[in-house]
């Protein structure tokens, strides 16, 4: 039988969900929820699930398995809680929410309710992201030294007023790290471990009218010892958007990954599937960044990998790669680097 999926939140993330669940073996979307009347029955008709504007008859929907929460980032904690408490399983689009402590309150909830709680973070499913950690875990950088991400991209004054929500600390929960860069600051943890400190300073430069922060740059100090910086942007024009990179380098080795592609992959010590992989991921000139100056600027199959594996750990009963702590830790990073940058500059660890 398949996992029975409904959606909650119809924006336009929703849709990649959608699709998503469409396209994943072993899923099918079911029921979708929104207060709003209209978009509920539309989004029901495009894809042929019950549309439901209340979310106790959602959840009571018939043999519903899962949810998968769409709603702005600060009111992810609210739908959590009710699905866990009646039973569902809880996928939720990132930041999993726009603090630590609400996100505590969502894993403890699906931990009494002994439901599954999984993060929406794509980038970790790709095959640059695959070939970086082999080899990363197979020592080829000899001793890391630098680990970095950039995400230089561009959102008009048009994007942050299209919402009420877009760009304010209650709702977003911040701005170009919190929502834009979170991705590629998960992708970072995953391939080098934890941050233990940051040292950061935030700034809004190219946008009137939202609360938020559009640049920002942080010094990070890894556990293994490694430091590197993060630098994220909204405030960054480009037609096609410049792509998310994460930039490692070692004393035998060297990766630049732009997207799922790559500008740099050298080592010391080559192989016969280096110089393959340089021929299949190099960067091409004229690629359109994922989402860089357009949101919706993204492949769904990205989600569709995520869901897969949240699909195969509840066939099977195990963990997703992307579980509630795992999918905490970017959104903890980034509190961190706000708290440094409130308070000019300070060393903050990350908690």
């Amino acid at each position: 039988m398949p996992i029975n999926f409904g959606i909650v939140g119809l924006g336009m993330i929703a849709r990649f969900h959608a699709k998503a669940i469409a396209a994943t073996s072993g899923a099918e979307l079911t029921a979708v929820f929104s207060r709003d009347k209209k978009k509920a029955r539309d989004f029901s008709k495009e894809f042929g699930a019950a549309p439901y504007t209340d979310l106790d008859k959602f959840l009571d929907h018939a043999n519903l398995d899962a949810i998968s929460i769409c709603t702005p980032s600060g009111n992810h904690l609210e739908p959590c809680i009710a699905a866990a408490k009646a039973g569902k399983h809880v996928v939720c689009e990132k930041p999993l929410e726009i603090n630590t402590t609400r996100i505590d309150k969502m894993i403890s909830a699906c931990r009494s309710s002994n439901v599954l709680l999984s993060g929406i973070f794509p980038r970790r499913f790709n095959s640059s992201t695959r070939l970086l950690k082999d080899a990363i875990d197979a020592n080829r950088f000899g001793e890391i030294n630098m680990a970095d991400a950039y995400i230089k991209w561009w959102r008009s004054q048009a994007y942050y007023e299209s919402g009420d929500w877009r760009g304010t600390w209650r709702l977003d929960g911040g701005g170009a790290l919190m929502n834009q860069s979170i991705h590629t600051i998960d992708l970072l943890l995953y391939l080098m471990g934890p941050i233990d400190n940051v040292r950061a300073e935030t700034r809004r430069r190219g946008h009137t009218s939202i609360e938020v922060e559009d640049t920002a740059v942080a010094l990070c100090e890894f556990q293994s010892g490694a430091i590197g910086v993060i630098q994220g942007s909204t405030a960054s024009w480009s037609k096609t958007g410049h792509p998310a990179e994460i930039h490692i380098t070692g004393s035998r080795g060297s990766v630049f990954m732009a997207d799922d592609c790559f500008r740099v992959w050298e080592f010391v010590d080559e192989s016969e599937e280096d110089q393959v992989i340089r021929n299949k991921f190099m960067l091409q000139k004229g690629l359109i960044a994922a989402g860089g100056a357009d949101p919706s600027a993204i492949d769904y199959s990205w989600h569709a990998r995520n869901y897969e594996d949240i699909v195969y750990a509840l066939t099977n009963e195990v963990n997703p790669k992307i579980t509630g702590e795992e999918a905490r830790r970017a959104v903890a990073v980034v509190g961190a680097i706000y708290e440094s940058a409130a308070s000019e500059g300070k060393r903050v660890e990350v908690l």
